[in-house]
């Protein structure tokens, strides 16, 4: 039986770290990390094409594809699970191809995700769906830092310690979902 690996890894990612994942391994993921989906990476791609810049530096970050739920009094974020990635495939490319190193969401990606993946050697992250509730206990602080008037869209740096991920594709191309 294959001895499942498991990486503690913290943002930034770095190239070494990267190439050290295989698909289908185990990390547990430190760090800030900043939540976006669809209507924030509308923006995000908007804010590209016209030259301005971004709320945040892409250089080895992570986007976890997730939209809260409100948090309950005491709390720092409602549930966290994360949302179907190939919703994000149109923009994911550009984003790649502008420093940013890891992806974390469910479900499989398009082939030309996967190849934007292996050029920018990059990763994606795959969050366990069904376990909002668990992925919100790794969060240890979130803020608003671009689009308020997205509300739960909006973008959120949040600082997360030891997130449960798997591997889903690496920096070779190696998909889980065809593994």
């Amino acid at each position: 039986m294959k001895m499942m690996r498991v990486h503690e890894l913290t943002t930034p990612l770095t190239p070494e770290a990267i190439s050290a994942l295989r698909a289908g391994d185990k990390v547990l993921l430190s760090g800030i990390v900043y939540s976006a989906r669809d209507a924030a990476h509308k923006r995000l791609l908007e804010m590209i094409r016209r030259g301005e810049l971004l709320p945040f530096d892409l250089a080895g970050q992570v986007i976890y594809y997730l939209s809260p739920s409100p948090a309950k009094p005491g709390a720092v974020i409602g549930s966290a699970g994360p949302t179907s990635s190939y919703r994000l495939d149109p923009y994911t490319p550009a984003l790649l191809d502008l420093g940013l190193k890891g992806m974390i969401g469910k479900g499989a990606r398009s082939r030309e995700v996967i190849d934007a993946i292996v050029k920018n050697r990059a990763v994606y992250f795959m969050a366990v769906g069904g376990a909002a509730v668990k992925m919100a206990q790794s969060v240890v602080s979130a803020r608003v830092i671009a689009f308020p008037d997205l509300e739960a869209e909006a973008i959120l740096e949040l600082k997360i310690d030891k997130m449960p991920l798997f591997v889903a594709v690496d920096a070779s191309g190696n998909d889980i979902f065809q593994i």
